[in-house]
């Protein structure tokens, strides 16, 4: 039997249902959706999440689809789904709760006795952590702006988090984020393989959900859930994230996408006002990658118009 929230589920069945978290003003009850498929085998147990950030969609969707397609008969192990971790987020069509505002992707431990999202994330780590083996933390550019395809490794965790990094498929491997406060945080802190999959946004695609999918199947395989030879590619490049945040409001233009390899000084991105005046110049610092950019041409000083990646090494599988 496995046992998380709730939730009890028999080798061999499905289970669904809340992991409660609190409750609203008007008496809903607020919590965690879980989808459980245990298998028939013993192996990992492996978490997949999604809607950390409630205008993330593509993951949400990606998570379902890869629970539903899960055969418990042919799983080693157990696949645990969290199709909107966020859920007061995704009610405001947002990146951040509209109960109190907070960037969940951030404030991880949490705080059993604070606001709603630092609840939820104090229930992550108290009752999902401890049941799982694995974490995969799915997400997007947002609305905001578009992502390249890329795995977010903890710097200090490499050992630990590599091998699901690689597994993820893609040919960026983001070394470090410097930012703490994440999903998979608490989990490398117990000693549990975690990443991030960043991928798409500006809007929903279903290239993006396939490619989520994709990455996650192939991690199962990886883990020995699943039947099938793990896909690797020759080599991967590692970068690190600089963000790049305007000094003018105004309306934003983009001169490179996402993925897209830039030299030291070449223009990525302009800021303009109503009259189309250049106000604003956004240019590569160094030799690297574009990994993300702004899509929502709204900008006010300090908003974020692009991150840029230096590229740090060459990686072998």
């Amino acid at each position: 039997m496995y046992s998380i929230g709730p939730l009890t589920v028999a080798p061999g069945e499905r289970a669904q249902g809340l992991i409660p978290v609190g409750t609203s003003s008007y008496g809903v009850e607020l919590g965690i959706p879980v989808i459980v498929v245990n298998g028939t085998a013993p192996g990992p147990v492996l978490c997949v999440d999604a809607g950390v950030h409630g205008d993330e969609y593509d993951g949400q969707e990606a998570v379902r689809r890869i629970l539903a397609e899960t055969d418990p008969a042919t799983l080693r192990g157990t696949l645990v789904g969290i199709p909107c971790l966020n859920t007061p987020a995704f009610e405001a069509a947002a990146r951040s709760s509209g109960l109190d505002h907070l960037n969940l992707n951030r404030i991880f431990p949490g705080d059993a006795d604070g606001s709603y999202s630092l609840r939820l994330a104090a229930t992550v780590v108290e009752q999902v952590v401890p049941a799982v083996d694995a974490l995969v933390d799915l997400h997007t550019g947002g609305t905001f702006g578009e992502i390249a395809p890329l795995a977010i490794v903890q710097g200090g965790y490499e050992e630990l988090a590599t091998a699901i990094g690689l597994a993820a498929g893609h040919r960026l491997i983001w070394k470090g984020g410097k930012w703490g406060g994440t999903i998979r945080h608490p989990a490398l802190a117990a000693g549990k393989p975690a990443i991030t999959i960043e991928a798409g946004g500006g809007t929903y695609r279903e290239s993006t959900v396939e490619l989520h999918i994709g990455s996650v199947r192939n991690i199962m395989r990886q883990l020995d859930m699943v039947d099938g030879a793990v896909e690797l590619r020759e080599s991967y490049t590692a970068v690190s994230g600089t963000f790049a945040r305007s000094a003018s409001g105004g309306f934003f233009l983009g001169q490179a996408e996402p993925g897209e390899s830039c030299k030291e000084g070449d223009l990525i991105g302009t800021v303009v006002d109503h009259y189309g005046a250049v106000l604003e110049e956004v240019r590569a610092p160094q030799d690297g990658i574009v990994l993300w950019v702004r899509r929502i041409r709204t900008v006010r000083p300090g908003d974020e118009v692009v991150i840029f990646g230096a590229i740090e090494g060459e990686m072998k599988p």
